[in-house]
């Protein structure tokens, strides 16, 4: 029986790639990466895989119709996970325009592939679309309850607008067009490779380098966390067990406030890499403005995934966390190479100067 194959959008990116390495380490697909590469997209986070003939890699836009076509039509994939996005909030506020282009458009041109692929298949059964969306989509929370699957959406800022489309788009595709759709919507991730950016990578390399290390507001938001890994392997089980045109809620039941993860990453700093002069890292804690329209609270109920699927996660936050450190402590080569000037200046001429 020929190998399986899978497409995966935004492979290069911190979820994309952690699911390309567990579909090369631990299971049997041919995988194709997807990539464009933008500045969140790093090809070092796959040097594991990538020498592995199972492994392909695409440079490619999701936009570019003709390109993805020839994809679809090369490797004869038995479906494609898709999540290429532009995905961080505070580059939404103040540029919104690459947003609509890669999570609407983007989506958009892979679902017209994808259906102009499906509908030539002689054998229609094994192939299923599975598009990877957020928590963001719903909104925002008060101090008790949780999103589901049953959630209406409630999108508050310019990537989840962008991300709540896309969702609604490949419903439409699904019972329109009748093409064969699983939707996953996640809360925060966290984990090695994620892109400095973000909240927890951001604060341990603030902290290591001497630099503030800033809070939006008071510190009282609160974010679900879902280490990487746990995600990587929901995506996968959504594609190869999940029900066409259903979606699932894949979230850790690990609340925590903004201030309670930037603790926790000065405590584990505090052990594992202590100070000279022997203080705290939190004495760099910096409270900042408030980000625009930020939502309260996020959390999830995945009480669907784990009931039909079987999914379970395997870290809590005090291990993922961990975990998490000690990784971004034991991989300077890495970090360097996103931080150096090289790589900033190359970001900023190709993605900063676009509003």
């Amino acid at each position: 029986m020929a190998q399986k194959t899978l497409l995966v959008t935004g492979g290069a990116g911190f979820i994309g790639s952690a699911v390309v390495r567990q579909l090369i380490n631990n299971h049997d697909y041919r995988v194709v990466n997807i990539d464009k590469l933008t500045y969140a997209g790093n090809l070092e986070s796959l040097k594991e895989v990538s020498s592995n003939p199972r492994y392909h890699f695409e440079q490619v836009d999701i936009c570019d119709k003709e390109n993805i076509s020839r994809i679809f039509n090369r490797y004869q994939p038995v479906g494609i996970l898709h999540l290429a996005a532009e995905s961080h909030v505070d580059r939404s506020i103040v540029g919104p325009g690459e947003f609509i282009q890669t999570n609407i458009v983007g989506t958009y041109n892979l679902l017209e592939c994808a259906k102009e692929y499906y509908n030539q298949l002689a054998d229609k059964t094994l192939f299923k679309f599975v598009h990877i969306s957020t928590d963001e989509v719903f909104g925002s929370l008060g101090d008790t309850g949780y999103f589901s699957e049953t959630t209406a959406y409630n999108p508050r800022s310019p990537y989840s607008s962008s991300k709540a489309s896309s969702d609604m788009l490949v419903r439409a595709w699904y019972h329109t067009y009748n093409l064969p759709v699983v939707i996953t919507n996640c809360t925060n991730n966290y984990g090695p490779y994620h892109f400095p950016e973000k909240l927890i990578p951001l604060i341990i390399n603030n902290a290591l380098a001497g630099k503030a290390l800033p809070i939006y507001g008071k510190g009282d938001n609160v974010r679900d966390w879902l280490y990487v890994e746990d995600h990587a392997r929901g995506i996968i089980l959504a594609y190869e067990k999940g029900q066409l045109g259903e979606s699932y809620c894949i979230g850790g039941h690990n609340e925590k406030t903004n201030l309670e993860v930037v603790q926790t990453i000065c405590k584990i700093l505090d052990e594992l890499k202590p100070k000279v002069d022997k203080a705290s890292y939190t004495s760099q804690i910096t409270y900042v403005t408030d980000r625009a329209g930020h939502d309260y609270r996020y959390a999830m109920d995945p009480t669907k995934i784990q009931s039909e699927l079987g999914w379970q996660p395997q870290e809590n936050f005090d291990s993922g966390i961990k975990k998490t450190v000690e990784w971004y402590l034991d991989n300077h080569e890495w970090v360097e190479h996103v931080l150096s000037c090289e790589y900033q200046q190359w970001v900023q001429k190709n993605y900063d100067n676009r509003c």
